[in-house]
């Protein structure tokens, strides 16, 4: 394929290649608006980030299944800001939708990434919705510009489970390790998950965050375009 020392290159989508800070704060203040719910606040977002964060690691560990996640984060969130719980189901179903209205592309990742493809297989890995990814994937171009796509609903299981680097190797022809790197922002969803699988993993950390867990990435990176001395 190329002399190049990676020759499988696996991205993961939310705070990756795309802000997911930057959408997730777009729609839900779109949909507060919608549900007549006031203003939604810098200091509300942060504290719904939180709560929505221990719910994706509770996901990661198999502790709880992504439907109920998805609606328990907004429950919970709502029951502490005194709104109506009920309406978090609903109100979770529009997010989902309204998640692909604000695209914003970290580090001229898209560009990075089609440097990238003339080495190399693109593979895509991603435990966002099937809903919220198909319109990113749509609108960024990312669908046709990936070699493959891997969407944890339709695999069947979750980063950091080995299943589901397994079904990627699988798919993907995979049989040399070393020839693989997975690029992500999660410690607990990419890099773990790098690590089951035996391959060499690159934390995409932009705000300098400390690494507290056990965890040793292969390579850590502040920015996308360090990936050029990893990858070429």
């Amino acid at each position: 394929m190329s002399d190049k020392k990676y020759e499988y290159i696996l991205w993961d989508i939310d705070g990756t290649i795309l802000s997911f800070e930057a959408s997730e704060r777009a729609a839900i203040r779109t949909l507060f608006k919608k549900y007549n719910f006031g203003e939604c606040s810098d200091e509300m977002l942060h504290r719904y980030s939180l709560i929505n964060k221990n719910y994706w690691q509770m996901l990661e560990r198999g502790e709880m299944s992504k439907a109920e996640i998805l609606v328990k984060r907004f429950e919970d969130f709502f029951a502490a800001e005194g709104l109506d719980v009920s309406r978090a189901p609903a109100f979770n179903a529009e997010y989902q939708v309204t998640l692909g209205d604000t695209i914003v592309v970290n580090d001229d990742a898209l560009d990075i990434i089609k440097s990238q493809k003339k080495f190399a297989k693109i593979i895509v890995v991603t435990n966002g919705t099937k809903i919220a990814q198909d319109k990113k994937l749509s609108a960024t171009k990312l669908g046709e510009l990936a070699d493959r796509v891997f969407i944890s609903e339709v695999v069947g299981y979750e980063k950091p489970s080995v299943k589901f680097f397994e079904e990627v190797f699988s798919k993907m022809g995979i049989t040399d390790l070393s020839k693989a790197i997975i690029i992500g922002d999660s410690l607990t969803s990419d890099i773990q998950g790098g690590v089951n699988i035996g391959i060499d993993t690159c934390w995409y950390n932009p705000k300098g965050e400390k690494n507290t867990s056990d965890l040793k990435p292969t390579y850590v990176i502040s920015n996308l375009h360090e990936l050029e001395i990893i990858v070429y």
